[in-house]
């Protein structure tokens, strides 16, 4: 295939990296919006392999608040990206 010049930045390897938290976090939310109100859901104790009992609508709120954040910080990056592009 013949080569096209150039690739922009926003296509390159980092920008797949990126969007990987992203990925896996709108898993999470999906996992946690689909379940039954009867099932119950764990919060592992950081740095250990210790769970804990938690509220199911309350680690709801904090995933989609955490893929909110994830999505933001992309968008500034890609909004960055290209306006350097543009100068």
């Amino acid at each position: 295939l013949p080569r096209r010049g150039p690739k922009p930045p926003f296509t390159d390897k980092g920008r797949r990296l990126r969007l990987c938290p992203i990925k896996e976090q709108k898993i999470v939310v999906d996992e946690l919006s689909n379940l039954k109100k009867n099932r119950k859901v764990y919060r592992q104790q950081q740095n250990s392999n210790i769970f804990f009992l938690a509220d199911r609508t309350e680690m709801l709120s904090e995933n989609k608040n955490i893929l909110d954040e994830l999505k933001k910080e992309y968008q500034e990056i890609e909004n960055s990206e290209k306006t350097k592009v543009k100068k």
